[in-house]
């Protein structure tokens, strides 16, 4: 049974979204898959920096935290994934089937946006979005990528992982979820708001999230444009050790930080005060 309720996620949603600073404004672009649902703040002429979340229920509205650092000098815009939790939609259009679908997605916000090149960044599955798009599209539209303990771009999954995933994926509920995040964050404290979000998002009638392979080494070292990797040091999502590893030997012009005391699914609301620091300097 879905227990999806629309009003109590919305209501969830604009909790979290409550948290951004006050000078944060919606803005919708078309794309061929649907309207685009954005949450901007910053300095309307000051650098662009397009924010994709992690997939399931995470949204936009998660990156509360970074916007109220990086705004203070960037236009911050995120962006709720097409077919995925959130206010973007299908509105019953065709969904992405192709990482290609997913390039072109990316390519209307931007152009809708009025944003020719920009520094582009990534939690998790967004951040294997926002991988393919720089190895697609840059050097020319992305100018920086920073990924955030990205998954299925250096390392797999961890078998435990998806063991304790499974049940939530066939049959998602509010209890599902919030056992799932509590296994994995190791039963850290979560912002109570953020939760409920999560909670509220289960069932949420998404379209098929569009997959795919690791991008091959022979692309990681051609990709040209400084590349910012944050590894959560206690993600169970992945082998963290393997993850920077890999990373150090592909990317001709990337940086690794580890992120410590926390994990893959606590980010980005949990990410400690490195994380500001070290991406004020990057995109900087």
């Amino acid at each position: 049974m879905n227990s999806y309720d629309h009003d109590a996620f919305r209501a969830a949603y604009d909790k979290v979204l409550a948290k951004w600073p006050a000078d944060r404004e919606s803005v919708t672009v078309p794309t061929p898959f649907g309207p685009a649902h954005v949450n901007a703040c910053g300095p309307r002429d000051a650098p662009p920096l397009v924010l994709l979340p992690g997939g399931g229920g995470a949204t936009s509205a998660s990156w509360y935290a970074q916007a109220a650092r990086l705004g203070l000098d960037r236009r911050v815009l995120a962006v709720d994934l097409v077919g995925a939790a959130g206010l973007s939609g299908t509105r019953g259009g065709p969904a992405p089937r192709t990482v290609d679908d997913l390039i072109g997605w990316l390519d209307a916000v931007l152009d809708g946006l009025g944003v020719r090149e920009v520094s582009l960044g990534g939690h998790s599955y967004g951040a294997w979005i926002a991988l393919h798009y720089a190895l697609r599209r840059a050097p020319g539209r992305v100018r920086r990528l920073f990924l955030l303990d990205p998954t299925q771009c250096f390392a797999g999954y961890k078998a435990a992982y998806l063991l304790h995933a499974l049940p939530m994926l066939l049959r998602p509920t509010a209890r599902g979820v919030s056992a799932f995040l509590a296994w994995e964050t190791g039963g850290a404290a979560l912002d109570p708001d953020w939760l409920r979000l999560q909670e509220a998002a289960a069932g949420f009638p998404a379209a098929k999230p569009v997959t795919g392979p690791r991008p091959s080494p022979q692309r990681l070292r051609g990709l040209a444009v400084p590349v910012l990797l944050f590894v959560a040091a206690n993600s169970r999502t992945h082998d963290t050790h393997r993850v920077t590893t890999s990373a150090g030997e592909l990317l001709p012009r990337g940086e690794t930080v580890v992120l410590p005391d926390v994990s893959h699914h606590a980010l980005p609301p949990a990410a400690p005060c490195e994380l500001g620091r070290h991406l004020t300097e990057f995109l900087s």
